[in-house]
């Protein structure tokens, strides 16, 4: 006897039956290729991801903590450098790549400093999270050798005598040497022309050169020309004098008080990191900047060392995105 047909109904609900169980399935092995990773994890090399070109203190930072961590976690750990956008680019790429901890962006100010841009493909808040601080550390004002002033005072008459003839460097639009000139000539009362580079690496070169006259530098990019006489310091940009050049007098006690705009560096990571994973490299981080060789590493090229981990960090950024809002905000400054 011939098996009755099914009916439309009959097939229907199969159908939908056979769906749904591939669904779960789907769901049941992401969830567990998930859980297994973050469980495994590392499971391949680990990208840090520097916005600047080598040589800059941000890229210092990056290759000092790499090797820590290479350690510590059993996995290679290597600097990627992708400059240019003032970091942007570099951080765009990491806010879209898996979130599975393998890939790190290597922040700096910049990074608190979204109202600068119109244009930004990522949302610092959604689709980037704090890991870990390295350290912080101020910008040093360079004058060319054969730039004659020898002082704050000194550059400020000389620069207001000279409205408009001279030009200063800039690691990047946007990025901290670029806002604290930005800063200070507002404060100065100066008129000069701002030729911004892709990293603090290559702006140094075009001091050098003479291409500009002064500009905000980090110590750790610069510590090896001023001591080798290609540059001249004349003061730094943070509230206290650096460990590494005690004898340079800060902004503030040279005539403008209160003045203060200081770098940091940190890690982040895409939105989405599992906790367990998220929490394995902060704790990594903390260790790392423990170590006296890291430490001493920083501290020589200018940078204090932070004490580590993503609870410090997430305080920090949120008060440093409001800062520096109020100040572009005030100061009229856009990098687009």
């Amino acid at each position: 006897m011939i098996a009755p047909l099914l009916d439309r109904d009959c097939i229907l609900r199969c159908h939908r039956g056979l769906l749904s169980s591939s669904l779960f399935f789907i769901l049941f092995c992401t969830l567990v290729g998930g859980y297994a990773s973050a469980q495994n994890y590392p499971i391949k090399p680990i990208k840090i991801i520097s916005g600047f070109a080598p040589g800059g203190a941000t890229d210092i930072a990056a290759r000092g903590v790499a090797g820590n961590l290479s350690k510590i976690l059993g996995q290679s750990v290597y600097v990627e450098n992708k400059p240019g956008g003032s970091g942007n680019i570099a951080a765009d790429f990491v806010a879209h790549s898996a979130p599975d901890g393998h890939v790190m962006y290597l922040a700096n100010t910049t990074i608190a400093m979204p109202l600068l841009f119109k244009n930004l493909k990522f949302n610092v808040n959604k689709d980037l999270v704090p890991l870990s601080l390295i350290g912080y550390g101020p910008s040093v004002l360079l004058v060319n050798p054969n730039f004659p002033p020898r002082s704050v005072s000194e550059l400020v008459q000389y620069l207001q005598k000279n409205p408009g003839k001279f030009n200063y460097a800039s690691g990047g639009m946007g990025n901290i040497t670029h806002m604290s000139a930005a800063l200070f000539n507002s404060v100065a009362g100066i008129d000069v022309v701002h030729i911004p580079y892709k990293g603090g690496a290559p702006s140094l070169v075009g001091l050098i050169g003479g291409e500009a006259q002064f500009g905000f530098f980090s110590i750790a990019s610069s510590i090896e020309f001023i001591k080798g006489g290609q540059l001249i310091p004349i003061a730094v940009s943070s509230k206290k004098r650096s460990v590494a050049l005690p004898d340079v007098p800060t902004i503030a006690e040279s005539g403008f008080p209160g003045f203060e705009a200081t770098s940091w560096y940190g890690l982040m990571l895409p939105k989405g990191v599992p906790v367990k994973v998220m929490n394995q490299l902060s704790d990594a981080m903390k260790r790392s900047l423990e170590n006296p060789e890291l430490i001493n590493q920083l501290t020589n090229a200018g940078i204090e060392p932070a004490k580590g981990g993503s609870e410090e960090f997430d305080k920090f950024l949120t008060l440093e995105i409001q800062k520096w809002q109020k100040i572009i905000i005030n100061s009229r400054i856009s990098a687009d």
